[in-house]
């Protein structure tokens, strides 16, 4: 394999995964060579990534295409701040996370009802809480020219739970996916209190599983919202995903909640 020109061996390397071409490049000197070209990793790159640069809060520096990817693969906050953008490092396949600021909330401006503060373990600068409310409806948008097409997409919840939460788990809530005004997913999710949810899911008779929140590596929580396929090919029309996430039936008064965002993130 030595023997092959290095020009050829990057254009070779070009038509793999991210994945492929870091461990390819132990093959060989000239794999090794190769593998840092920007013949291979500009292939990687969203095809918009110059548009997605001048959106970044804080312009990034780089030596490299390759330089430039592995910067792409940690969140970069975009859009004034108001969203996180990421690529998965083994595919270069697109993620976002919508901050609080950037979701519909219902009564989001009242602050009987909600609060916006700053809390330092969230990627954004300002975090939603909910006080107290009995119609919780919160509702994000993105289209899927923003994603990576013939992708299985879902869609997560981020989220925490105050020491002074009330009300979160007395009804479950339903998530919902839309594209263009169609429900593709529907699911039901527990805001679960300490051991009370299992004995809430009994009382209830919830169908099926439940989502409930899980931990992140981050040290929030997130609840799956749902997933869909973002076929997304060339010529295809451009498509408005709506994620939601309600409890508008049991007129139950809630508070504790708190939201840093909606994540969409290949599955």
């Amino acid at each position: 394999m030595d023997s092959l020109p290095e020009h050829c061996v990057s254009a070779i390397l070009a038509l793999t995964s991210p994945e492929d071409a870091s461990r390819l490049s132990r093959v060989s000197c000239t794999f090794r060579s190769a593998a840092q070209s920007d013949v291979v990793w500009v292939g990687f790159l969203p095809p918009d990534c110059d548009a997605v640069l001048t959106r970044l809060v804080r312009p990034l520096k780089f030596g490299s295409k390759k330089e430039l990817y592995l910067s792409l693969c940690r969140p970069q906050l975009i859009d004034s701040g108001r969203k996180s953008f990421k690529l998965e490092r083994s595919s270069g396949k697109i993620s976002y996370v919508l901050s609080a600021r950037d979701l519909s909330i219902a009564w989001s401006n009242e602050p009987m009802y909600w609060t916006w503060k700053f809390v330092p373990d969230s990627r954004f600068q300002e975090v939603a809480e909910l006080r107290t409310t009995d119609w919780l409806e919160i509702e994000g948008q993105l289209t899927t020219a923003m994603l990576s097409p013939n992708t299985l997409y879902g869609a997560y919840l981020i989220m925490k739970i105050s020491h002074r939460a009330y009300g979160l788990d007395v009804m479950p809530s339903q998530a919902s996916i839309e594209l263009q005004n169609q429900v593709v997913f529907t699911s039901t999710a527990i805001l679960q209190q300490g051991h009370r949810e299992s004995r809430n899911r009994r009382r209830l008779g919830v169908e099926g599983e439940a989502k409930v929140p899980v931990e992140r590596e981050d040290g929030w929580m997130e609840v799956e919202l749902g997933e869909f396929f973002n076929g997304g090919g060339s010529g295809e029309n451009d498509e408005v995903v709506k994620v939601s996430f309600k409890e508008v039936k049991g007129y139950q008064l809630k508070g504790g909640l708190v939201i840093q965002g909606i994540e969409v993130r290949p599955k």
